[in-house]
């Protein structure tokens, strides 16, 4: 999931790059621990650390707002030893004035040398201002959509998941091809995702595209002929929206096509105005692109043209209905442009929903809060297949990291938390198939407050057939009819409707009462003033009894989803737990 970045060495070097010259990587607070988003008319802090072999006398901010320019001196802090480094490592301080809704800012921040008029700047350590890393910010009072917080969210990956009534699957060739899932499709499977308790879809790239997969787009106005038409976009939006069911696209603004026609015309034409809408190393034919993949060049999102073109395709599907965007791959796009982004979805709609794809540590994620309204969270979903499928952490590990990862971000950035998705393996796959571990893991996730994801084909048993090593296993048809696992299917089916009928899941406190690495049990409350439900679970495989004293239940208390047997005394809840089974009590 994470791919290089958890080998110890690289570990080893981010940490130390991080550290060593003077850096800013867009810490807005001077806690480390995390990130708020920043709020008009209140003053912003910013941190910055300096080390290594260079001193500094001086460190200033040179900042944009709206069209005005304005600097300001950062104030020295503490000296903190770093071990590691055998060296110190220097405190910053700087506080950007209030500034009103609507705000955007760019920033850049320098060090000047001592004794010199010698500036490095961070983070890059350029010499002059103009080659230097541009931050930015946008300062607004949006919250996180109240829909987004009592969301559950169905992922629908287009080509695999259901050509429509009547009309067979495509046979490619191999698992590259066009299997021949459409828009027409998801609209006619509505009441099925609906069912699932599911109230916003998440549909993978539809726009034009050469690829079964659609993150290489070619018209960000059109979409592909091979899923439908516009006006079957509009459709599903608005069927959707009867229902109450909110329609999430997934925007790449990183890269696209090689055959757009924007970059067709910079290869052809050494002067064609979109030459500067891409990177290149030697014109026509080398150019930086998606972690190397020629046939999905890089966007030059510093430059405004080709910038504020995918702000006006943003903008252009939000008129048309849209409820929100996974942005995919964040971390390619500069700050500029998401900073950028952020207004002008929200300019157009305050309830839109802005969900990066960050798959990295806390820390980088945290960089984003002040752009998106959230993240998912594949730290989560780490966490639950280690746990839970592939047993190679203890429930005393799981309960340590949800305890920090709860506390770390602010309480107005959403965490939408998965079990698998396109791109890596399937869970049931990773559990050799074995549903009930997959169950035991789909109850935890759809217990925390974070909105829970359904890959389609998670709720009905879709595997894969071959181990890791190609994204394609994990996107395979959608099983539909008697090929679907109706025991799985219902399971997820009761736990969307108790998500549904117990908003204390979202909000509520999450209490651990009881914890057993020895017996493989666990269990915790989701607490508000008016509502207690707990959540109990025996990952072992044989028949386990918790008992949770202090806590008050009524007499008739039931377990609503395996029917466990419960037992209410005075001040405690006894329940007897099958194998590899959990239990929902309220």
């Amino acid at each position: 999931m994470f791919g290089a970045q958890r080998d110890f060495d690289n570990r080893i070097v981010e940490y130390r790059n991080g550290l060593v010259g003077i850096k800013h990587q867009h810490r807005l607070k001077t806690s480390s621990q995390s990130q708020s988003r920043p709020q008009p008319n209140r003053p912003i802090t910013l941190h910055v650390t300096t080390s290594g072999g260079i001193a500094y006398d001086s460190v200033r901010c040179w900042m944009n707002v709206n069209g005005e320019e304005i600097t300001f001196e950062f104030v020295p802090g503490e000296s903190v030893w770093n071990t590691l480094e055998w060296r110190y490592v220097r405190q910053w301080h700087g506080q950007i004035p209030p500034q009103a809704s609507g705000a955007t800012l760019h920033y850049r921040i320098g060090g000047r040398v001592v004794g010199t008029d010698r500036w490095i700047f961070a983070d890059n350590q350029a010499r002059v201002l103009s080659e230097a890393t541009e931050f930015a910010i946008s300062v607004d009072d949006y919250d996180i959509p109240m829909w987004v917080r009592d969301a559950v969210i169905y992922h629908v990956f287009l080509d695999r998941f259901y050509p429509g009534d009547g009309v067979s699957w495509k046979k490619p060739t191999n698992l590259s091809g066009f299997f021949g899932g459409t828009l027409r499709g998801v609209i006619q499977k509505l009441d099925y995702i609906q069912a699932l308790g599911c109230n916003a879809i998440w549909l993978s790239p539809l726009f034009a595209s050469p690829t079964h997969h659609g993150y290489d787009a070619t018209d960000y106005y059109t979409v592909e002929p091979r899923f439908g038409t516009n006006a079957d976009l509009i459709e599903l939006i608005e069927k959707g929206h009867q229902r109450g069911i909110r329609v999430i696209l997934d925007f790449v603004a990183n890269h696209w096509s090689n055959q757009h026609p924007t970059f067709q015309a910079a290869q052809r034409d050494e002067t064609s105005e979109y030459r500067a809408w891409y990177t290149w190393q030697r014109w026509p034919d080398e150019y930086t692109s998606f972690f190397g993949v020629k046939g999905m060049p890089q966007l030059n999102l510093k430059h405004k043209p080709a910038s504020d073109y995918l702000l006006a395709c943003a903008q252009y599907w939000l008129k048309n209905g849209v409820d929100g965007y996974r942005l995919d791959y964040a971390p390619g796009p500069p700050h500029t442009f998401w900073a950028d982004f952020r207004q002008a979805c929200k300019n157009v709609n305050p309830d839109v929903f802005l969900v990066g794809e960050v798959v990295r540590h806390s820390e980088g994620i945290a960089a984003y809060v002040p752009h998106f309204d959230g993240c998912l969270d594949f730290l989560l979903a780490d966490a639950l297949r280690r746990t839970f499928v592939l047993k190679t952490s203890t429930l005393l590990a799981f309960e340590a990291f949800l305890a920090a990862h709860e506390a770390y971000f602010p309480q107005d950035f959403s965490l939408p938390a998965f079990l698998d998705n396109h791109d890596m393996t399937r869970i049931l796959y990773l559990a050799g198939e074995d549903k009930a571990k997959v169950r035991l893991a789909a109850l935890v996730l759809f217990t925390l407050s974070a909105p829970p994801i359904i890959y389609n084909g998670t709720e009905v048993g879709v595997s894969q057939r071959n181990p890791l090593g190609r994204f394609e296993e994990a996107r395979l048809p959608m099983l539909w009819e008697d090929k679907q696992d109706k025991d799985l299917l219902t399971y997820f089916r009761r736990l969307g409707a108790l998500r549904k009928q117990f908003p204390v899941l979202a909000s509520g406190k999450r209490e651990v009462v009881h914890l057993s690495v020895q017996q493989g049990t666990y269990a915790y409350l989701r607490a508000s003033e008016t509502n207690s439900v707990l959540i109990a679970l025996n990952t072992s495989r044989c028949t386990q009894t918790i008992e949770v004293p202090n806590v008050s239940f009524q007499t008739s208390t039931k377990d609503l989803l395996n029917e466990n047997q419960v037992t209410v005394s005075e001040d405690s809840v006894k329940v007897s737990i099958a194998a590899q089974s959990g239990a929902f009590i309220v």
